[in-house]
Order: structure tokens, then sequence, then C-alpha cells
């Protein structure tokens, strides 16, 4: 939705989302004027916010009460008036390299330590996702005759995780010769197989063109598609689909959460729920007409920015997501992200994805 607003109103509103970050209290004109160098009255306030609250960027949680900023008003905030989070994405990084450890041999030890640091300097939850499987870099790949026409398809991968499929040869191959040719030529199609994808993705196996293959090879093309396949779906399905949770207890603290149900129903989330929190926080593309709706994407910091209602899944309708991705090499391979209140520090908390998201895949781009 275009919205144009004069430099007062952005000024009025910018304020109102300020002092309601800071303090949780619904804000009145009063208040703005004294707190705020607007250089206007009381009453001028009065009319821009009720301005304001007619474009549906503020309302009025009770009829006496003041003013608090919508999902759309924060959106609007978040797009267009938001500090730029360079400066704290410089204070950030000073602090990471002080407080995470990166001496572990077990990545997993490092994404423990992250989580919580996410949560303690956010006062949210941080969540980051366990890398996936299933796009890690292939290291080997061996094709063995098990049967006289059955072949397993054995896959290592550059974590040294091993995934094996068994399927059946295609039948143009049953009236060749003996097995033991069979194997030799197996041996030989293995060795292609290497060359071609030895530190390539296995999302790059089902892209197996099957002009890519020898001629000699091309009666095995869709019997290599079909096997590549039934392999990358069986990694995905093997893949850990686990959330690192850190910071329950800092986001409870929040009035928002003053009301025993909204902590409850947070922590069910959290606890069973992680299979429907899974795709909003695991959500990789770059398209930017999918970031931006709903939701939008920081497409400086690629970072995903979800505000209450954007969010798909109805039990946090009430919260923002902020999440990026980390990758090793150029490949996205994990998830870093806050969830809290839609009341955050959107600029503190978007820089603090964006460097651990960045401080992860450094790492990994280290130790590869």
């Amino acid at each position: 939705m275009d919205l144009s607003l004069t430099h007062r109103q952005q000024q009025v509103l910018r304020a109102t989302v300020d002092h309601y970050i800071a303090t949780a209290e619904p804000v009145g004109s009063k208040a703005l004027a004294r707190e705020y160098a607007l250089s206007i009255s009381p009453a001028t306030i009065r009319n821009v916010m009720g301005a304001l609250e007619q474009a549906g960027l503020l309302f009025q949680p009770h009829t006496s009460a003041g003013r608090i900023p919508s999902d759309f008003g924060y959106r609007h905030y978040v797009d267009e008036l938001m500090l730029p989070p360079e400066p704290l994405i410089a204070q950030f990084k000073q602090s990471l390299r002080r407080q995470l450890r990166t001496d572990s041999w077990v990545f997993e030890v490092l994404l423990r330590d992250a989580t919580q640091i996410l949560a303690t300097f956010s006062g949210c939850v941080g969540l980051i996702t366990l890398p996936q499987a299933a796009i890690s870099t292939i290291r080997h790949l061996h094709l063995v005759q098990v049967e006289p026409h059955r072949v397993m398809l054995i896959l290592v991968t550059d974590a040294y995780e091993t995934q094996s499929v068994v399927m059946e040869l295609p039948h143009s191959t049953w009236d060749e010769v003996d097995a033991e040719h069979i194997e030799q030529e197996l041996k030989i199609l293995s060795n292609f197989l290497n060359h071609h994808f030895d530190g390539r993705s296995m999302q790059d196996l089902m892209a197996l063109n099957q002009h890519e293959l020898d001629c000699e090879f091309q009666k095995y093309a869709d019997f290599l598609k079909i096997l590549f396949s039934d392999l990358t779906q069986r990694c995905q399905a093997l893949s850990p689909k686990n959330i690192l949770v850190g910071g329950l207890a800092e986001v409870l603290r929040q009035p928002e959460f003053s009301e025993l149900k909204q902590a409850q129903t947070l922590i069910h989330l959290l606890e069973e729920g992680q299979d429907l929190l899974w795709p909003l926080i695991h959500e990789w593309t770059s398209d930017p007409e999918t970031l931006n709706s709903p939701g939008s994407t920081l497409q400086r910091n690629k970072v995903n920015i979800r505000i209450g209602s954007e969010n798909l899944l109805e039990s946090i309708q009430e919260y923002t997501l902020i999440s990026s991705t980390y990758q090793k090499g150029k490949t996205p391979i994990g998830s870093v992200g806050i969830l809290g209140p839609t009341r955050m520090a959107y600029e503190k908390i978007i820089a603090l994805v964006t460097v651990m998201a960045d401080y992860l895949s450094k790492y990994l781009a280290q130790t590869a």
C-alpha cells in the first residue's frame, strides 16, 4: 500500500513508535511534545495523530488511552523512517568477537552459544536452525551393484555424512553382457559423476542435464535423475528440523506476556510447534516479490521482517519475526532469527540478526 506522509506526520509517527517501544505505554500528544523536539504544540500533535490513526498507522487500545502503532504503522516505520542499522552493526561485530567462542570443534556448540547471545542482546527469543544436510557439498559418489539388476548409490558429504539409496537398473541394460561388465561400467560412471559433481551441492544433482553425460552414459540419464531425486528426498526427510531456542525467560519478562495465556501460547509453539515455525524462519528465496508479500526484506542486509499479521502462522500474529540466512560459500544452509513482540527495537534487532548471520557464514568459510 502506497502512503505519502508529510514531514510533520513522519516526525510524529517516528516519535510515537520510539516512545511505545521504550515504555510499552500508549502515548499522548502532551508526552510527545514534552519528550521530543517536534517544535509543534500538543494540539497540533493531537491533530496529526488523529490523521495517522485514520490512515491505519496508529490506534487507541482504549478510548481514554493514548495511541500505539498498528502493524501497518510498524511496517511504515521499518521501511521508511527507521535509522540505518550500520552503526549498530559495527558495534555488534565487536561484541561478538569478544563473546562468541570459536574454539569448539562442534559447530552445534557454537550455534547454541550464538542463540543465547541473540536472546541476551535482544531481550527476545533467539532462533537458529541447524545446518541442512540436503544442501551439503558433495565429497564422493559411488555406484555399486548389489544384485544382478539393482544398484546402490552411496553419497558422502563434506560433513562426512553418508546417505544411500537402492534402485533397479534400467531394463535397457538387463540384456547386455554379464554382471562383471556392468560392475566395470558402474565404476567408470562413478568416476565420471565424481569428476562432475565434486564440491557441488546436492541441489545440483537435480539439475543433471542429459547432454552433460558422455554418449556411453546416455542410457543411464533417466535412471540417474530418478536415483538423484530419491536420494535428495531421503536426505531432506532425514535432515534435522531442529530450531535452537534461547531467551524464553527474557521475552516472558516483557509486559506483553503479563497474561498467562499469551505466555503459554508462546511456550507451546517453541517447545512443541517447531514444525509450524520452521517454514517461516527457514524461508529462503532471492525473489524480492516473494519476500515483500507479505512482509518485506531489507535487501542491503538480506533480512526478512514479518510484523504481526504479516506472519502466516496465527499463533505468532502478535509478534515480529526477523530472520536471515547463514551460508556455506554461496549456499544458504541455516537461518538466524529473533522472535518478539511487535514492540521491539527494530534497528537493534535487524543489526543483530545481520551480524550473527554474517559471523556464522564467515566462520564456515574459514573452517572449510
